[in-house]
């Protein structure tokens, strides 16, 4: 999968550890960076990922500020763009497996490096479901979401 990473100075903490985890999953990393822990804003960085996946130039994302929060909502107001701010594994892959995430959220002053690494990886090898109950739940926030989204 082709993987976008993006981050704010809040976020850039975990950035690398995000970054060799998802290499080391054998996953492509499109890193639209920052590229230093100057302070910077989250909507800038959250919407440079979401209009990645939107274009279809990645598969899913990891995007981070110092909260997770910030980006998360920002992300969210994107068609097509289902963000989750996970601070367990168990939500990472649920979010996918259940809900059609796309994105993870991830908060760089609250979350740990090898919490972030481990989050990453159930993430990453989660699959949606897409049947059953689940494929409903989608279908029924993707109508709300095309009502609003005009």
């Amino acid at each position: 999968m082709r993987i976008v990473v993006s981050t704010d100075h809040g976020g850039f903490p975990l950035k690398e550890a995000v970054v060799e985890t998802i290499k080391e999953l054998g996953h492509e990393v499109i890193d639209l960076g920052q590229f230093n822990q100057d302070r910077s804003d989250y909507p800038d960085y959250a919407e440079k990922a979401g209009r990645s996946l939107i274009r279809g130039e990645a598969d899913r994302g990891v995007v981070m500020c110092g909260s997770g929060i910030g980006v998360a909502i920002t992300l969210n107001k994107m068609k097509g763009v289902y963000a989750g701010l996970c601070e367990n594994t168990y939500s990472a892959h649920q979010g996918v497996e259940h809900d059609d995430m796309n994105v993870l959220c991830l908060g760089g002053v609250v979350t740990g490096t090898e919490l972030a690494r481990d989050i990453v990886r159930s993430f990453l090898n989660a699959q949606p479901l897409n049947q059953g109950r689940y494929l409903e739940r989608i279908k029924k926030y993707k109508k709300i979401e095309s009502e609003f989204f005009k």
